[in-house]
Formats: C-alpha cells, sequence, structure tokens
C-alpha cells in the first residue's frame, strides 16, 4: 500500500462536516431528517438571524444569515430550533476522536473542520480509501454527514472538500489546478473575500487563473505579502504544515457577520455580539489559547468602518466575558448609525498554560485561598511536566479529552449531554 502515497509530498486531508449544526439536531432526532430545518439565534423572535439551515431548507432559497421572517416566507414549513452549543461541541469531539485514529497529525481548524496530515499512514489503506473509512465511521457512529477533500497540501484539500457536499469525496491533483481551479471566479477561492475580490477586479483579475499568473509587483502594491501568498495558492503552492499544536499562525482569532438588513436597534445588535462572542470562544477554547485584547469591528449603511478595541488586565476566552467586553466596546463607540457588519476579534494570544492572572481587589481573596493548592500544583509541573495537571476547564473543548472510546462511541452521548444540560 506504501506506493500509493508519493516518495517526496505530502498526502492532506480536509473533513469538512456538512450542515453541522443542522446535521447534529438531526442525529438527535431523528424526527427532523428530511425536513426543511433552521438553526437560528433567537427563534422566539422573527427578527432572529439563521445561524444554519439542512440541505431540504436550502432548496427553498433560506441561506445563513437570512432573518427568521424572510426564511418563513420562501419556506412556510420551515422548522426553527434555537442552537446547542454544548451538544455541538460534543459532537465535534467525537468527530475529531475518530480522526485521531488514523494519524496524531490532526489540526482543527474550527469546531465542525480540520486538516489531516496521513502520509505515514499507509496501514489503514490507500487514501481513497482512508478517506472513504473515516466517512464511513462518523456517519455510522455519529449520524453524521462530511464531505472530503484530498489533496497534496491544506489549501488545494479545502479547496477539494468544497467541491462535492454533502458526503462527497473529492480528489485534487496539482495537474488538474489548470481545469479544475483557474477557470473559477476568484472569489471562490479559500481565502478570498469580497473585499479582496474587489480589489483584484480593479487590476483586472476576476478568476483563479487570473490571479495564478498575476504581476507580483501589482499584487503586492495592491494586498501586501499576501497577494503573493494568494498567488501561490493559486498556483497550487501551500507549504504550511498540518500542525496540531499550531498556535504562532494565529496572531488574532475572530469572526464578523454581514446583517441581513442595516440595523439600528441596540438588542439586536447585542443578539448579533453574543452569537459572535460564542464562535469565538469556541475558537479560543480549540486552540488553547487566551486572548489579552478584544476588539470589535462596526460597519455602517454607507460602508464606513471602524475598529476598537481594549487591552484587558486579565487573558479572557469564555463567551459570557467576551460578550460583555463587545457589548461594552459598541455602546461606547457607536454612533447610532445603521449597521451592516458586526464583528468580534481576539489580539495578543496567549498559550492557555501560560496566561498569567493579575489579581484584582475583588479576585484576590478567592484566589488567594487557592495559593496552597497552586503552589502543589506548580511543583508537580516542575518535576514532571507542564501536563500533569491540568485544571477542569482545560479540558472544555480538549481534542485528547474523548467520551469513550473509539469503537464504543456513537450518537448516544448527544442524549447523555443533552440531560447534563438541561
Amino acid at each position: 500500500m506504501k506506493e500509493m502515497y508519493p516518495k517526496n509530498g505530502r498526502v492532506i486531508l480536509h473533513v469538512d462536516m456538512n450542515s453541522f449544526f443542522a446535521s447534529v439536531e438531526m442525529a438527535y432526532d431523528p424526527s427532523l431528517k428530511g425536513k426543511p430545518l433552521a438553526i437560528a439565534g433567537n427563534a422566539a423572535e422573527r427578527r432572529g438571524i439563521i445561524v444554519t439551515c439542512s440541505y431540504e431548507a436550502r432548496k427553498f432559497g433560506v441561506k445563513t444569515t437570512m432573518p427568521i421572517w424572510e426564511a418563513k416566507k420562501l419556506c412556510p414549513e420551515l422548522i426553527i430550533k434555537p442552537p446547542n452549543f454544548e451538544r455541538y461541541r460534543a459532537a465535534s469531539k467525537g468527530m475529531f476522536a475518530i480522526l485521531k485514529n488514523y494519524t496524531n497529525l490532526v489540526e482543527p481548524v474550527s469546531i465542525d473542520e480540520g486538516y489531516m496530515d496521513i502520509t505515514e499512514s499507509y496501514e489503514f489503506g490507500s487514501p481513497i480509501e482512508i478517506a472513504e473509512s473515516i466517512q464511513k465511521r462518523i456517519l455510522e457512529q455519529l449520524d453524521l454527514p462530511c464531505s472530503i477533500g484530498i489533496a497534496p497540501n491544506k489549501f488545494l484539500a479545502k479547496m477539494a472538500s468544497d467541491m462535492q457536499k454533502p458526503l462527497g469525496i473529492t480528489i485534487l491533483r496539482k495537474r488538474d489546478i489548470p481545469h479544475v481551479l483557474w477557470p473559477l471566479h476568484v472569489n471562490e477561492m479559500h481565502g478570498v473575500g469580497q473585499k479582496t475580490a474587489e480589489k483584484l477586479k480593479t487590476i483586472g483579475i476576476s478568476t483563479i487563473g487570473d490571479l495564478a499568473k498575476a504581476n507580483d509587483v501589482q499584487l503586492k502594491t495592491l494586498l501586501g505579502i499576501n497577494g503573493i501568498r494568494l498567488k501561490e495558492r493559486a498556483g497550487g503552492i501551500d507549504r504550511r504544515p498540518v500542525d496540531p499544536e499550531s498556535v504562532e499562525e494565529f496572531k488574532s482569532i475572530g469572526n464578523s457577520t454581514t446583517l441581513p438588513r442595516d440595523i439600528s436597534n441596540q438588542q439586536e445588535l447585542y443578539h448579533v455580539l453574543e452569537s459572535l462572542a460564542e464562535t469565538v470562544s469556541v475558537r479560543l477554547k480549540r486552540k488553547n489559547v487566551l486572548a489579552e485584547t478584544l476588539g470589535i469591528t462596526i460597519r455602517y449603511k454607507d460602508r464606513k468602518t471602524i475598529t476598537r478595541s481594549r487591552k484587558l488586565a486579565n487573558p479572557i476566552q469564555k463567551k459570557e466575558e467576551i460578550a460583555w467586553l463587545a457589548k461594552q466596546l459598541l455602546q461606547k463607540h457607536w454612533n447610532g448609525d445603521p449597521v451592516r457588519l458586526l464583528g468580534i476579534t481576539g489580539f495578543d494570544l496567549v498559550e492557555q498554560h501560560q496566561a498569567y492572572k493579575q489579581l484584582d481587589l475583588f479576585s484576590y481573596e478567592k484566589e488567594a485561598k487557592k495559593e496552597p493548592l497552586f503552589k502543589t500544583l506548580s511543583q508537580l509541573r516542575e518535576k514532571f511536566g507542564k501536563t500533569i495537571i491540568e485544571t477542569a476547564g482545560a479540558h472544555q473543548i480538549d481534542q485528547t479529552d474523548y467520551i469513550g472510546t473509539s469503537t464504543s462511541f456513537n450518537k448516544d452521548f448527544l442524549r447523555t449531554n443533552q440531560h447534563q444540560q438541561e
């Protein structure tokens, strides 16, 4: 089987869960299968926003960020469910537990996607056999669909996984790039957003092929070093390794959303910030980092954009803290005009085990009581290593903290998780 793998180069998989939140709800409640289902940030109110939806709902034109009233107009039979992030985290742990059966080189990107380097995993079969096995196990054990891209690097694997959804497996080789990738519009390329696509259009770049053949000086003038990086990716070059411990690459972690309409109601903006805070918190926990600076982005109806940030006394990671601070920043810096886009970003990231809590007067007494315990932990870590004992919070989203084993893990965990939450 080793001859099925390259002598030089890597074999990378990108595993992307299909309509993840909606699929988890269907696994938990099979009666929802085959029905148009949407997860909404505030299901009780018609002004709530669609977070994700099932493929059955998409057939009616229902889309992410669409307000509930508009989605219901397109699909009167649409079932609306509130998000259950504890359930989604548990499903995510299950998915990554399965991936780690094939290689230790698994890099989570978000709650529902990750990269795998299977170059040395030939004992499990050919790359396509491994992808089929992963897809089958996730479907059988968790009752969740996924798409998988197979390629020689992370960029091409990501592009491949997007090509067949749901339940697709796509191989994308470098020799396929000219006829598969290059004809695509540049905004279909991973890493190119609408704003970047608009900038590229000003220098005559409309397809990925145009970008691959673009002038280096023009690109660097327009987009800086990122322009050269995007050109390399368009040509199929991506040297990034799959790194389970990757932190350096993440100078910041954030999330933003374009609102379904221009909003000037403060409470609605607060709801959006709460949803963004949840996503940012999950991503910080996934990378085992905390943010020492928190920033928000506000884009107004006239496209004027401002960013404001606050340096924090203590690094944060919890969604409640992120949401509270984001609301404070909005309250202070929002001018009251209709808002088109909101974003939250954590900067100055520190690894969880390095985060140093600067005590204030309020927390001093509570923390002082823990001092004997902290001393003992410190001594144990010095003698046996920093991971010998960790706090319970460090395991909230740790990929090594699996529920059950790879053979016994199945969708029953969803029900267990639900009982604990309720």
